[in-house]
């Protein structure tokens, strides 16, 4: 049972009582007849071969609360996509995909891409950014969660917690954050958020003072989570980044936009698990590696429009404090994980605090090789101001792949 503290600066929904799904569900029914409910899933096709998402299909074909579950599906080709209108056919709910590699939506990104307005890069970014444009124009859902197709441990109650504090139309949340504890086989898991996120922003604390965005962010208890819930409206103006710093850049623009009591945090799952990233010592461009190196760029980003000056004599300085901090959070974890049992490799979590130091270095100094970089995708606002229609055409092409020939 978790405890019941909110010390933090958003509102945490703790799990106190494990109240019984049926009444979630119960409670969400009745609320989905004033504020209708979506679900995103961006999905690789591979995702579709693997068992966790036939799970996850599974246990959402039991949900009746849902008006609409939009499906990005990346790295397809037509055979592929005709498989994955068949794979998805047993959901109930009204579902479509968006076939991103597909002949209609690829023409539409050439629109944009020729006004700058398009992703730069492929990936989970790009994918969240369509589905969440086509939310917009489909306009069947004013409550829409989002959450990955790996969650090997998926059980539809996650949904349901996730949804219910932005979903109550008695409360005023316009995003909701989901956490738990990384466990799985007996081991801690989790390394880029419990030895790299955490330790980082009380780094950048102890160097910049307790400014509140980084308060902001040590409130998250699992801030590199992919699984949240938002009002629809929200979706118009946030801007994301296309790389692994999706999530830290999430939350960094939701707080840009709403104030602190607007944005909350609950407690989804005991037990999660989902696919691992290798740590890839060898190679910046893979596994952990980038994953780290992208977040703390994306932190960067977010602190120098906050009027955070930083040069390489600072990233030295952050680099070493980081390093310090990590290691005494080491600690705080192998003790913890000794008390409940579990396995903790000291020598791999030291393995994976090195690299990460060397991954907010490198990142410190490509942030200031690359004071041009354009990382985030632009708003669903500002592509709307340059292509008045762009929204109708995304919606009639997604309704022509998922209807008829392709």
């Amino acid at each position: 049972m978790s405890d019941f503290y909110q010390n933090g600066i958003i509102t945490n929904f703790h799990n106190l009582t494990r109240r019984p799904l049926e009444a979630l569900e119960s409670d969400l029914l009745g609320f989905s007849k004033r504020r209708p409910m979506g679900l995103i899933l961006p999905s690789l096709f591979s995702e579709l071969e693997g068992p966790a998402l036939t799970r996850i299909i599974d246990q959402l074909s039991q949900v009746e609360y849902l008006s609409e579950i939009i499906i990005g599906l990346d790295r397809a080709d037509r055979d592929q996509f005709l498989y994955a209108r068949e794979f998805f056919s047993r959901l109930p709910q009204r579902h479509r995909i968006l076939w991103n590699d597909g002949p209609r939506l690829k023409a539409l990104d050439a629109e944009l891409a020729a006004e700058s307005l398009s992703p730069q890069a492929p990936g989970k970014g790009r994918n969240v950014w369509f589905c969440s444009g086509y939310a917009i124009s489909s306009g069947r859902a004013e409550a829409i969660a989002l959450h990955d197709c790996d969650i090997t441990t998926y059980d539809r109650s996650m949904l349901a917690r996730l949804l219910y504090p932005v979903a109550n139309p008695h409360f005023n949340y316009e995003f909701c954050k989901g956490y738990y504890a990384r466990i799985a086989d007996g081991k801690l898991n989790g390394r880029v958020g419990r030895l790299m996120v955490t330790p980082l922003l009380r780094a950048l604390k102890k160097i910049h003072g307790p400014l509140d965005y980084l308060n902001y962010l040590d409130s998250y208890r699992y801030p590199l989570s992919g699984e949240f819930a938002m009002r629809a409206d929200v979706l118009n103006d946030i801007r994301i980044p296309s790389d692994w710093g999706l999530e830290i850049g999430v939350l960094s623009e939701v707080h840009r936009n709403y104030s602190t009591k607007r944005l909350c945090q609950v407690d989804i799952a005991d037990n999660y698990d989902h696919k691992h990233q290798p740590l890839s010592p060898e190679d910046a461009s893979t596994g952990l590696y980038r994953m780290s190196t992208d977040i703390a760029k994306a932190l960067y980003r977010k602190l120098a429009t906050l009027g955070v000056t930083m040069n390489e004599a600072h990233f030295r300085t952050l680099k070493a404090t980081y390093y310090r901090t990590a290691l005494d959070i080491i600690e705080n974890y192998y003790h913890d994980a000794m008390m409940n049992g579990l396995k903790v490799d000291r020598h791999s979590e030291e393995q994976a605090v090195e690299l990460f130091a060397q991954s907010i270095m490198e990142a410190g100094v490509a942030f200031l090789e690359s004071p041009r970089d354009k990382p985030f995708i632009p708003s669903w606002s500002r592509v709307q101001s340059a292509f008045p229609d762009m929204l109708e055409r995304m919606y009639d092409a997604v309704e022509a792949d998922n209807a008829g020939d392709v």
